[in-house]
């Protein structure tokens, strides 16, 4: 993956974590950076806002989700 995660990117699983009732493409939000960016704390919200779970997730198995155009000298 060639985007860089940030603390606060809204970000989609690219896996099924079935043990934790989580599915591809669920949303969620990266709270905390770990080991120095090879893991990430995400957490999955429901439309109140209420936390459903929280767990720490390998860059591989989540994507940046983009709201806006990317821009071409950016890479994608």
């Amino acid at each position: 993956m060639t985007d860089t995660i940030k603390l606060l990117d809204v970000v989609a699983l690219t896996v099924d974590l079935l043990e934790f009732n989580l599915w591809r493409g669920q949303v969620g939000t990266v709270v905390e950076i770990l080991a120095d960016g090879r893991a990430f704390e995400v957490e999955f919200s429901d439309r109140t806002g209420r936390t459903y779970e929280s767990l720490g997730l390998r860059p591989e198995q989540i994507m940046v989700l983009h709201f806006e155009p990317v821009s071409s000298d950016v890479a994608a």
